[in-house]
């Protein structure tokens, strides 16, 4: 194991001294990486992990859930962070299937090459300032890909297409698309060297094998962001930074998600939960993943410290709106101001506030996309439920909501999420924004929900039967959510 950039090593379970906390930065380990100069491209994405640290804390707070695969093979043992035995297994292989020892594939194999390319032609821009580095661009983005970037802004953006053209790197170029497009990168002076190796490792971040929160997702909701910020309401209001928040807020705020929902690391003693004292866990963990990162690449270094303490913080309330169970308190107050009419997108507090309400459409548009779209994220979505819900039965734990194969099925799952989650927020999200896009999506959410209904027509009459009582009515919408797409809780 070798150390990157030559920073601090702490034990993993060791409180950080107070010389230590007097300056701020963070902690990285890793194995070698072909990103930092190692030469087999397959050791990619073998770092091991990160910890975030300033002035104000007390302890170390972990940036990366560790891999135990990887650290049984640098002799460390599998650490026990709680006293349920679900905690020594691996969650990065938690959704994989089963392959024959040492095999690699080889669409992750050419993934890697190509990041190679990329990272060779940033360095070569490195000593020609007269080239414009917007326009180096890696082989593996011209042809098909490049012609679907052209149409980025569409609604029917077809993001599975588009990762496969992509070798799998959707979210690499789709998130640097979108920072060009905007002239962010040149308006931020950012080294584009540190923005590809942000991207690389914020995609190397999420877990693939998981069927639905992986880079994939992450892309689409990016895109979706894209699509929001072009909305005219919020294009004549907001400003750079308040579009750079919100595309790095959509591609960071399901990192390194382990495909399991909160009240299960709660109820698995997971140290996560006891880190985040069983709050917003997941989304806390995405927040501190995504800071781990942007200290590591130093990407915002040039910056002034308070702007780049500004971007930390202003991220973290982005992804942390997207808490599941916290939905009724921000739909209550965008419902309120949308009823006074008091929003004011002079106000950078009214603008930030209307980001986290894009970002939560964002998160949860799937069944507003159209019906090819919105079914294959249905369908897996609801894999990786059933597949938490039978380590539950397997560990002899109570199955989460949602999460029983055997009392649910795809549609009734979907039905009772588009009911009580979705139409809701994007009824408000209409009224706020009432334009072409808003008539399309909620025309999409009602078609796919009928489409659903004719797969299941029970669910859609208990659906329509808990719509008409209060009680069940006001306790369905945290039920359903509990583990649904985007929001992790």
């Amino acid at each position: 194991m070798e150390l990157c950039y030559q920073l601090p090593v702490l034990p993993l379970d060791r409180p950080v001294p107070k010389h230590v906390l007097s300056r701020r930065g963070a902690i990285s380990f890793s194995s070698s990486s072909s990103l930092f100069g190692a030469p087999d491209p397959r050791q990619l994405s073998q770092r091991r992990g990160a910890i975030s640290y300033d002035s104000s804390d007390q302890t170390a707070l972990y940036i990366r859930m560790l891999d135990v695969r990887v650290r049984s093979q640098v002799g460390f043992e599998p650490e026990r962070r709680g006293s349920h035995p679900y905690l020594g297994v691996d969650f990065r292989t938690l959704h994989s299937r089963a392959e024959s020892a040492g095999s690699i594939p080889a669409r992750r194999i050419r993934r890697l090459f190509s990041f190679q390319r990329h990272l060779l032609s940033s360095r070569l821009l490195r000593g020609a300032p007269h080239l414009n580095p917007l326009h180096i661009l890696d082989e593996d983005y011209c042809g098909q890909a490049k012609c679907m970037l052209e149409k980025v802004g569409s609604w029917n953006f077809d993001i599975f297409l588009f990762d496969r053209l992509t070798n799998g790197n959707s979210l690499v170029f789709l998130t640097f698309h979108l920072l060009s497009q905007y002239g962010l990168i040149e308006l931020f002076q950012l080294d584009m060297v540190k923005v590809r190796r942000f991207l690389v490792l914020v995609q190397e971040d999420y877990h693939n094998q998981n069927p639905y929160h992986n880079a994939v997702h992450a892309a689409d909701v990016t895109q979706a962001m894209h699509c929001y910020l072009r909305e005219p309401k919020l294009a004549q209001s907001l400003t750079s930074f308040d579009i750079l928040l919100g595309l790095l807020a959509a591609a960071t705020h399901d990192l390194d998600h382990p495909g399991v929902n909160q009240p299960f690391l709660i109820k698995t003693n997971h140290y996560l939960a006891a880190l985040y004292r069983n709050t917003s866990v997941l989304e806390n963990h995405h927040w501190r993943s995504a800071v781990g990162l942007l200290r590591e690449t130093e990407l915002f270094s040039h910056l002034p410290a308070e702007d780049s303490l500004s971007i930390e913080r202003q991220l973290g309330s982005l992804i942390l709106a997207t808490d599941i169970s916290r939905q009724n308190e921000y739909l209550s107050r965008f419902r309120t101001h949308l009823d006074e009419n008091d929003l004011n997108l002079g106000n950078a507090s009214h603008r930030h506030f209307v980001l986290q309400m894009a970002l939560k459409c964002a998160d949860i548009c799937n069944p507003c996309r159209p019906w090819e779209l919105s079914k294959q994220w249905s369908e897996k979505v609801t894999e990786e439920f059933f597949h938490q819900g039978d380590i539950e039965k397997k560990l002899k734990l109570e199955i989460s909501p949602l999460c029983d194969s055997e009392a649910n099925t795809i549609a009734s799952v979907q039905i009772g999420f588009m009911t009580y989650v979705v139409e809701p927020l994007f009824a408000e999200w209409a009224r706020f924004s009432d334009t072409r896009l808003s008539q399309t999506m909620l025309g999409h959410l009602g078609l796919n929900k009928a489409s659903w209904s004719t797969m299941e027509p029970e669910a859609s009459g208990s659906s329509e039967d808990g719509e008409s009582d209060p009680a069940r009515s006001s306790e369905e919408p945290s039920s359903r959510a509990l583990t649904q797409g985007s929001p992790e809780s």
